[in-house]
């Protein structure tokens, strides 16, 4: 280049280029939300009710005799209180007339990222605490009990681990943690099958589903692909005795549990499904919100499971 050019180093007036699309690289998945049967709350203790058959016995009658009866048992009467969460954006009035890259409205973009970012707040309320219901006051929020808390009948824990009564009323008591192992897989699958569920997914955070990967059991077992060039050390299913179960990893499922359940017995129950509210003005400045109150609904614990305090790195 001559000393006569005139380059970009001198020259003024030039406009920025900002790329017209905006990157997020979070992540904005929530399985056990969206994988869940969906319900309706008509209050905000929430209740349901559970039955099981008698236990199986010989069976034989006499020719020509009576019948004899036996009172027949109730059902059982559960619950869980709806939960309220919500996302709040402002913006001002300046902010909102702005040329701005990326975006029309600032108010929208902002809303759209509040919705994404509540269903993962609800995601790590419904598996990624070990929390039990609370009724709340004026002052205090209602809280749902999560998946953990009413996981009972099924399960293995670490020493000093406990499970709790199964209704929701409390959590589990934390235990001693140890790595996941195939055997420890298995007998709490066996454990649901004998209760009368038919498992079908196990849902387990980053560490524990390459635990997962290194079992003999599972579907997909590592492959070298000389053609493709490609190599598959994941496994997608694991082949029970009594039927597959697909592996789903969850970023937001607590880490030092593996959840082995029956999908269609676990759902949401909502008291008011996700909705978005302006919110009136005090100033210069646009207000909304977006709220949910939903809960968990636990249709029956007996057909699910969970292996506690796992090491998690």
């Amino acid at each position: 280049m001559t000393a006569t050019s005139t380059d970009t180093y001198d020259q003024r007036g030039i406009r920025e280029d900002l790329s017209n699309v905006i990157y997020n690289v979070d992540p904005s998945d929530t399985p056990f939300l969206s994988m869940a049967p969906k319900a309706k709350a008509k209050q905000t203790f929430h209740e349901w009710q559970t039955d099981e058959y008698a236990a199986v016995a010989d069976n034989q009658a006499i020719e020509g005799a009576d019948a004899t009866f036996t009172p027949s048992t109730g059902t059982t009467r559960v619950g869980n209180y709806t939960q309220i969460s919500q996302k709040t954006a402002m913006i001002s009035g300046t902010l909102e007339s702005t040329d701005r890259a990326g975006r029309d409205r600032e108010m929208n973009y902002q809303m759209l990222k509040r919705g994404v970012e509540l269903k993962r707040d609800m995601e790590h309320s419904l598996v990624g605490v070990n929390n039990a219901r609370a009724v709340g006051s004026a002052t205090t929020p209602r809280e749902l009990g999560s998946v953990q808390s009413w996981l009972a009948t099924n399960g293995s824990v670490g020493g000093t681990g406990a499970a709790p009564a199964g209704d929701g009323t409390d959590a589990r008591t934390d235990g001693t943690q140890r790595p996941l192992t195939e055997t420890l897989l298995e007998t709490v699958i066996d454990q649901i099958w004998a209760s009368g569920g038919n498992p079908d997914t196990i849902m387990v955070g980053a560490f524990n589903k390459r635990a997962i990967n290194g079992f003999l059991g599972r579907a997909t077992t590592t492959d070298h692909n000389v053609a493709a060039r490609t190599i598959f050390s994941a496994a997608d299913v694991y082949k029970s005795d009594y039927g597959d179960l697909k592996i789903i990893p969850n970023r937001y499922v607590r880490a030092r549990d593996a959840l082995v359940y029956q999908k269609d017995k676990f759902a949401v129950a909502f008291l008011r499904n996700m909705v978005t509210k302006p919110i009136a003005s005090t100033g210069d400045a646009e207000k909304r919100q977006v709220l949910v109150e939903y809960t968990l609904e636990s249709r029956n614990e007996k057909a699910s499971g969970i292996i506690a305090d796992l090491t998690t790195a």
